[in-house]
């Protein structure tokens, strides 16, 4: 039997007994719409009938066929672990980022800090000279603050350990100083590259994040299955450094970047896979090899997905009437936007004009595509919708008509989106990063933080995703960070307030270290002496509410009078 036996087949069976009425036929008995009348006995089945199979037929807009049923859904939705919501949300990103993946990551770091210190030719002064072994426990703490900084934007990372009063977040300094982030980042690795053969390698192009990579798409598809309506597109990541297989994508926001191809929950946004394109050695299933690139694409990222009756929408880069018909000899519906120059698309639509709010469309099996004039021509491929209108209020109280799969299409359409707009919000990304794996990665573990947080709904959670992420900080640093209380040096610039508030001198705190502490003064130090050096001077006062070194006299009286000293 043909595809398109098959395909026919597959349809009246799922009509039922009566299709056969819901045929539709012009005065000459001509075949107004795809639902063609077959015999039973595929048999005696003439080769006209068959050419008219693959052909598409038009239908009559005023009295259209029912639309086609969809296959029945076999799978179920669901998330397969129990989580207590009262144990917090840190469990939610546990399920992304345990302790097997941490392991490596922190295995992985160490190898590459020591690799790169002993063969590199360091300067005395050199910050990776004190480079320490990492943990997971730090590591976790090194992920809280970056999530961190994506909710408090400063220009520059160095801002976030700023004693300059005007922009200080001494939250940071507290957790983790500033050198030791600096090199955990500078670091931070994911695969050994000693064991690296391109020869062998699965995605030789994407070897120094493979292990993540592989981890993640895993653990997205065990967690959850999704509900029946999916989406796929791409999502754009922005990267300005230098890489060949960087894109340009004029209508996304970020323009230039990374691609990644994603397949998601249409209602949720939660990612289930997704596959990052680095040109023509773009890892896809092998049994699709003779489809074009975009069909690749829908048929790896579905393949988990196949014959279980899930509904897909796609946009025009993907959709095209042979897809279709793969996906529907896989019992999977799909819709989406079109271009009229695809393949198998009647020549008739590309041709005539339509007058505004003006429908034409035609069929062949499940197949149907309808093309509406709005403001602009608005095509489009279904295997379950037919070209009924339905009514819709506009913004100016007036009831205007479109198909019902343009609203449909626009209901399920922005997973995608719905995930990239959270992302924009809340950004880990960092903008000057020079190495492509960092931010691949950082991007990875943004959309874990969304898979996260899109289970935590699913379980009744009513943080909104800023509190969730805020949640998530101070639950990573409860569990993994320890506050470090260290009398600090005096700010680089002095409190803009200490002018205008009532000030009082207090001797040091002792400490567990010293019993009579002291700090440098701040009015003393900057001072230079006859040879031009700073004047280096200790003393046991200092403001509490400046938090800066004080000589008793007439240093607290010359700071708390004068602008300039």
């Amino acid at each position: 039997m043909s595809d398109s036996e098959r395909l026919i087949t597959e349809y009246n069976s799922d009509i039922g007994s009566d299709s056969e009425s819901e045929i539709s036929l012009n005065d000459s008995g001509s075949c107004e719409s795809s639902l063609l009348d077959f015999s039973s006995d595929e048999e005696t089945e003439s080769s006209d009938n068959l050419t008219q199979v693959r052909n598409f037929c038009e239908i009559d807009i005023n009295n259209p066929p029912p639309p086609p049923p969809r296959f029945p859904f076999t799978a179920n939705p669901a998330i397969h672990l129990n989580i207590d919501l009262s144990d917090g949300t840190l469990q939610f990103l546990d399920i992304f980022f345990g302790d097997n993946l941490l392991e490596v990551i922190v295995s992985e770091t160490n190898k590459y800090a020591d690799r790169s210190i002993r063969n590199c030719n360091l300067r005395r002064n050199s910050r990776a000279k004190k480079w320490e072994p990492t943990s997971k426990n730090e590591i976790q703490v090194f992920f809280a603050l970056n999530i961190l900084q994506g909710i408090v934007k400063k220009p520059d990372i160095e801002l976030y350990w700023s004693r300059r009063h005007s922009t200080s977040t001494p939250f940071f300094s507290k957790i983790m100083s500033y050198r030791r982030f600096h090199l955990i980042h500078r670091y931070l690795h994911f695969s050994d590259d000693a064991k690296f053969d391109a020869k062998t390698h699965e995605c030789p192009k994407l070897q120094k994040l493979w292990p993540v990579i592989k981890h993640l798409n895993a653990r997205y598809q065990e967690i959850m299955t999704p509900e029946r309506d999916v989406t796929i597109d791409e999502s754009l990541m922005l990267f300005k450094g230098r890489l060949h297989w960087k894109q340009y994508i004029p209508l996304k926001r970020s323009r230039f970047g990374i691609k990644s191809f994603m397949l998601c929950e249409s209602k949720s946004g939660y990612v289930y896979q997704f596959i990052i394109y680095t040109g023509k050695d773009t890892l896809f299933d092998n049994n699709y090899q003779y489809l074009c690139k975009s069909s690749q694409v829908v048929m790896t990222l579905m393949q988990p997905l196949l014959n279980k009756g899930y509904c897909l929408t796609t946009d025009n880069y993907y959709t095209s009437p042979e897809l279709a018909d793969i996906l529907l000899s896989k019992r999977t519906d799909m819709y989406g936007t079109l271009k009229l120059n695809r393949k198998d698309v009647p020549k008739e639509l590309q041709s005539k004009k339509l007058k505004k709010g003006e429908v034409r469309a035609f069929q062949r099996g499940k197949v149907c595509i309808i093309k509406w004039m709005d403001k602009k021509v608005v095509s489009l491929l279904s295997t379950i919708h037919n070209p009924e209108m339905i009514e819709v209020p506009s913004h100016n109280d007036e009831v205007r008509k479109k198909p019902q799969v343009v609203m449909e299409y626009n209901n399920t359409m922005g997973g995608v989106d719905r995930l990239d707009q959270h992302l924009t919000n809340y950004p880990i990304i960092k903008k000057r990063g020079k190495k492509y794996y960092k931010k691949i990665f950082f991007h990875l573990f943004d959309i874990s933080l969304w898979n996260a947080f899109v289970l935590y709904q699913k379980h009744g959670g009513k943080y909104s995703h800023l509190n969730f992420r805020l949640d998530l900080v101070d639950r990573l640093i409860e569990r993994h960070g320890t506050v470090n209380e260290r009398i600090g040096q005096p700010g680089i610039l002095p409190n803009p307030l200490r002018l205008t508030e009532r000030h009082f001198l207090e001797v040091i705190p002792a400490t567990e270290k010293k019993l009579r502490p002291t700090r440098q003064c701040f009015v003393c130090c900057s001072k230079r002496n006859e040879s031009g050096k700073r004047i280096r001077r200790e003393t046991r006062y200092f403001c509490p509410d400046c938090d800066v070194g004080l000589c008793l006299s007439p240093c607290f009286k010359i700071y708390h009078t004068k602008a300039d000293f």
